[in-house]
């Protein structure tokens, strides 16, 4: 038989799969996360009619005299370039800007992907939207245990934050410096003890001989003066077991604004809400307004990610010549960032995608007229017997 008859075949179902891969590309065009994938053709063997001569006197060299058989696909490779992002609005769709997989684990296998399209499921735990267990650090007490092993990401849907107990205050403001002795000033301040009691402590500032009095209105703790407005000592006074930071008041004339900004003591609160920083740290935001870490996403890098396989749902797998995973926190050196509240999407060129339809369209055809070339000179061939 005709060898061109065989090479037209291996190039209708290269080009077949060229027109396979460009249509799955097209496709996922809408798909948060994909990557798009190219073919890359290679000739197959080549049967040897001549071989080569070596020049000898008079005599030059010849070349090689080889026939072709044929083409086949070499390689299906993916495109890792980043997809373009966008804004979703929901804080548990996360995307990765630069390197770096979510790490998963789906019916025991652990599975990597970009699409960080999360939610929580009914016991807390943070899941993509086919059930695969985001994993990354769990926090004890506020605090990531980051390096250690990576378990499941969880929301503590019953977690507490513990009262505090009220050690310090900051005062802010002025102290009118024209105040006649005897003229006494009473802020309140709300504390808490380590249960999560409050009371309610008043804290009178009694103008004498020119300097500010602090007391609780039963026992005298310190005395402030002023120079031309500015605290000149002390720059805090302990009022009942509580430190009163008041290096902010000032004392100038005509004003009386002196307030309690703030005080490090609340009571007991539970989990309201929740944010996610770049660098994955899931922050809970508890009713006591107290802000505390309770858990991190985890990233994974890859040496050649080129060699993942995948899995479906817009996850991969790891293999022989993709290399190990290593793990580590977002915004690390070699490790992207998080967006949260956006997508990645899908990195398909349309216009390239469909160029490569029009490239493939016409391969398949040339490699069809090899074929019914062929067919004719075998036609040809079985009417010389008439």
């Amino acid at each position: 038989m005709l060898r061109s008859l065989y090479s037209g075949i291996s190039g209708l179902r290269s080009h077949q799969t060229m027109l396979d891969v460009t249509g799955n590309n097209i496709a996922n065009v809408n798909t948060a996360g994909f990557k798009g994938s190219t073919v890359q053709f290679q000739d197959t063997l080549s049967q040897l009619s001549q071989g080569a001569t070596a020049g000898q006197g008079e005599v030059g060299g010849t070349n090689p005299a080889q026939v072709g058989l044929g083409v086949q696909v070499a390689a299906i490779s993916t495109n890792f370039a980043q997809g373009s992002s966008q804004s979703t609005g929901r804080s548990t769709d996360l995307t990765v800007s630069g390197d770096g997989f979510f790490i998963t684990r789906m019916a025991g296998e652990t599975l990597y992907t970009r699409a960080g399209s999360f939610d929580f499921d009914s016991q807390g735990r943070l899941v993509d939207p086919s059930g695969a267990l985001v994993q990354g650090w769990g926090a004890v007490n506020g605090t990531i245990m980051d390096g250690g092993a990576i378990d499941t990401i969880t929301l503590p849907l019953g977690a507490v934050s513990p009262a505090v107990a009220t050690t310090s205050a900051t005062m802010i403001g002025n102290l009118p410096e024209d105040a006649a002795d005897g003229t006494a000033l009473v802020r309140d301040l709300d504390v808490f003890n380590a249960n999560g009691d409050s009371q309610i402590l008043s804290i009178t500032f009694t103008r004498s001989a020119g300097a500010w009095t602090v007391s609780d209105g039963t026992t005298n703790y310190g005395a402030l003066t002023f120079n031309d407005g500015v605290l000149a000592s002390p720059g805090s006074v302990v009022v009942a077991g509580v430190t009163l930071d008041v290096r902010k008041l000032t004392g100038y004339s005509g004003l009386s604004t002196a307030a309690i900004s703030s005080q490090d003591g609340r009571k007991a609160g539970d989990l309201d809400s929740f944010t996610m920083s770049k660098d994955g740290t899931l922050v809970g935001l508890f009713s006591n307004g107290a802000l505390q870490s309770v858990g991190r996403v985890s990233l994974a890098t890859f040496v050649n990610p080129g060699g993942l396989e995948k899995a479906g749902s817009s996850m991969y797998r790891a293999t022989f010549n993709s290399g190990a995973a290593d793990i580590g926190t977002p915004g690390a050196p070699g490790f992207g960032s998080l967006i949260s509240g956006a997508l990645e999407m899908s990195n398909v060129d349309l216009s390239q995608e469909f160029t490569n339809l029009i490239v493939a369209q016409r391969g398949f055809q040339a490699n069809a007229r090899i074929i019914t070339t062929s067919d004719e000179v075998l036609q040809e061939l079985t009417n010389l017997k008439r």
